[in-house]
């Protein structure tokens, strides 16, 4: 017999449900995601100057890396819980040489940054407009930074999109830097006016004072952060000397080997992340893409 308790509610419900269809809601604009392992991964091949690469080429690259090496270490050392250890080094290996690639070219072009505001500035005050003063930083501007300006010119002169060309800059450069230098030039071009000289000028030498003092900061700090890579690099040295003497390797092939590698891997890692947390400054997220 069906309770009069849950009839009640189920007659409450519908009720509600009908109620509610006299409102519908209108579904808002998706946007999109801005975030997640391949964003950062697009991210990091464009600071890195490996456009023309894409996050899939690097995630097949370190699997076949990560089968080769498994392989091969299998090969010399007849040893499984080794292979896998050391194949698994080598399939993060594409990834951790991106992220270095990229950290060191973001680091390279914040010396770079207030030239290329300088240079604007020069273009605005000798009478160009913003696009065009823009467009001449393929010629003028710094080296590592030409190609993109000559594709932000060339997409100029084929639209006339200021707009648009300045969302496929910020996707060229890819950093946070030139994120917020093209944020204040389209603010500039959306309200106009007179400041606009005193707006980079201001950002200039910003941007100026911001890189001398994280590049003394992290001169002081960079013993930190080799430590940390020696002290976690030391043990797997060690236990590659040992590969070359298969006898001594046998005991790793054992449920005791396998949890001893595993437990010291992973001490490795949370060792190795901590130091680097403690000793290595924050980097800038793009906070406006």
């Amino acid at each position: 017999m069906i309770s009069p308790l849950f009839v009640g509610l189920l007659f409450a419900a519908g009720v509600f449900f009908v109620y509610w269809s006299f409102w519908p809601q209108e579904a808002g604009p998706r946007r999109p995601r801005q975030d997640g392992f391949l964003v950062e991964l697009r991210d990091h091949l464009n600071q890195a100057g490996y456009a023309s690469v894409t996050p899939g080429n690097v995630i097949v690259g370190s699997l076949v890396l990560l089968v080769v090496a498994f392989v091969m270490v299998l090969a010399v050392t007849r040893v499984v819980p080794i292979a896998v250890c050391f194949s698994l080094m080598a399939g993060a290996l594409p990834l951790s040489l991106v992220r270095m690639r990229a950290r060191k070219r973001r680091n390279k072009l914040r010396d770079l940054w207030p030239d290329v505001v300088d240079n604007i500035t020069s273009g605005v005050r000798a009478g160009l407009a913003l696009p065009e003063a823009l467009s001449q930083l393929a010629v003028r501007g710094p080296a590592e930074l030409r190609p993109a300006f000559a594709a932000f010119a060339e997409d100029y002169r084929t639209t006339g999109r200021f707009q648009d060309c300045l969302d496929r800059l910020k996707d060229r450069l890819s950093d946070p830097v030139g994120d917020r230098i093209v944020e204040s030039l389209r603010i500039a071009r959306e309200v106009g006016g007179s400041d606009l000289g005193r707006l980079l000028r201001t950002l200039s030498s910003f941007l100026r004072e911001d890189a001398r003092t994280r590049s003394e900061l992290e001169t002081r700090q960079s013993w930190t952060v080799n430590a940390a890579r020696l002290a976690a690099g030391a043990p797997w040295v060690v236990l590659g000397l040992l590969a070359l003497n298969g006898g001594s390797l046998a005991a790793y092939s054992s449920p005791t080997g396998w949890a001893v590698l595993a437990i010291g891997a992973g001490l490795c890692v949370v060792a190795y992340r901590a130091m680097i947390w403690i000793g290595r400054l924050p980097e800038e997220e793009r906070v406006l893409r």
